[in-house]
């Protein structure tokens, strides 16, 4: 059984490069639309983009929400399910007006690629998530323990996320010029943070109570005062890694995000 087609390649390559310098499409999404396309290979077992028919795409629709998940073994989400059609509709509108390609298919094709009205109202509803309490956020933070400088900075983290609710991404690129305990407030600038869609914002701290605030300045008295950290150096260093006498262990921290 075939695992590609020469031909396909080619223009899926071509239509990865539109993405990329047209559409400022970063390599995740790019990732995304991969395993899309890849599905409906899969489906069709590799044949040509050329040789596309309607219920090419109404058999694949089906086969996908027979799916299951391979790290969960259940079905598809209906989001996932969204997304994947949604992707290959505008990839297949896009072929449609490509040389090779214009005679074969038409902008019609993509619509075919289509998910029910039910589906579409299930993945744009937002389902309430499961959060911790505040109570149980200080507790946490509280019985975290701070006897090694790895210690202290992990406490730290979650003492910064708890009063900014900053990203993940975010966080660990934030150096400690983007920080002001005097303002309390948080300097996100995308020039250097890795903020949700390189947006530059600022943060203040949420008056959260507890002892967050007094954590977090600490962290960034211990980073300047004893270890001689400047602005330039992360607000979060990763652990440094070292040799000992069994094997790699934590050696204290690093001078990189």
């Amino acid at each position: 059984m075939a695992k590609h087609n020469a031909e396909n390649e080619r223009i899926k390559r071509d239509y990865f490069q539109y993405l990329k310098e047209a559409k400022g499409r970063d390599e995740k999404s790019l990732d995304v639309v991969a395993k899309a396309i890849h599905r409906f290979e899969l489906s069709t077992r590799y044949r040509d983009f050329k040789r596309f028919h309607k219920e090419q795409a109404i058999a694949f629709k089906r086969r996908l929400a027979e799916q299951l998940n391979e790290q969960t073994g259940k079905p598809l989400s209906k989001a996932t399910i969204g997304t994947t059609m949604r992707t290959l509709h505008n990839f297949f509108e896009w072929l449609a007006g490509q040389p090779g390609y214009k005679s074969k298919l038409s902008y019609s094709d993509a619509d075919y690629f289509s998910v029910s009205e039910k589906d579409l109202r299930i993945n744009s509803a937002t389902p309430a998530q499961p959060v911790p309490s505040m109570e149980q956020l200080h507790h946490v933070i509280d019985k975290m323990p701070a006897g090694t400088d790895i210690e202290k900075r992990n406490r730290a983290i979650m003492a910064l996320i708890l009063l900014t609710g900053v990203r993940d991404g975010a966080l660990i690129s934030l150096r400690l010029k983007h920080i002001n305990i005097a303002e309390q407030r948080l300097d996100q600038d995308a020039r250097e943070v890795n903020t949700k869609f390189a947006k530059t914002f600022q943060t203040w701290f949420f008056p959260v109570g507890g002892s967050a605030l007094e954590i977090v300045s600490e962290w960034v008295h211990y980073l300047r005062i004893d270890l001689l950290f400047g602005d330039g150096d992360p607000l979060f260093p990763k652990t440094k890694v070292g040799v000992g006498d069994n094997g790699f262990e934590a050696k204290g921290l690093d001078r990189q995000c």
